[in-house]
This record gives C-alpha cells, structure tokens and sequence, in this order.
C-alpha cells in the first residue's frame, strides 16, 4: 500500500481524470480508483467526499442531483473547463515527478507499471 500522503497527493488527479470521462458520484470515482490500480491505491468516502466539496469549491467541478434506479437520489460529479486547465496541469507535473525519478532509479531500478 501507498503511503496516506502519497494517496492524498494522488487523489486530486485520479478524480480530476476521472471525471473528464464524465459525470460520475462518489462510489463509483472510488471504484474506479481502485481498479485503475489494482487495488493499489485505495479511497475512503471520507477521503473523498471532502475533497469533492474543496474541488468544487475551487472551481474545477460542479455538481448535480440524479434519482438512482434503486434507492436515494445520487449526487454526480461533472468536471468543470477550469477543472480540464488544472487536469492538464496536474498531468503535466506528474509526467515530470515521473520522469525524473525514472532517471535517478536508472532503467536497472525501475518497477514495472501496474
């Protein structure tokens, strides 16, 4: 398992990626998580659900009320224009952090993607 400061450090892109696929609520943004790792990196909805309210907050996304074919209605996430900005951005600084770790493990070192 990754450390919490990694994952907390991670999850502002995860969703942010995420979402520019579409619309999705909490549950399944965590499960996408999930199986875009493995089971790798992991979320709670109290690790979430904040961050949701602090990206919308910022701008980055929106959101909208749909009824659910069984049960309450559900709240959907939908990433915003300022939000695709801060994706690209966000991708970006990750491709670098990346890139120059790769180049201070060396090829020898390096562990193969999930």
């Amino acid at each position: 398992m990754p450390s919490k400061s990694l994952v907390a450090a991670s999850l502002r892109p995860f969703v942010l990626a995420i979402l520019s696929d579409g619309p999705e609520y909490g549950y399944q943004i965590i499960k996408r998580i999930t199986d875009a790792t493995d089971g790798y990196v992991t979320c709670t909805t109290g690790t979430l659900y904040p961050l949701l309210h602090t990206m919308e907050n910022q701008g980055f996304l929106t959101s909208f009320w749909q009824p659910a074919e069984e049960g309450p209605k559900r709240k959907y996430y939908e990433i915003t224009e300022l939000g695709r900005t801060q994706l690209e951005a966000e991708r970006t600084d990750w491709i670098r952090v990346n890139s120059a770790l790769s180049s201070l493990w060396g090829p020898e070192k390096q562990i193969q993607p999930l």
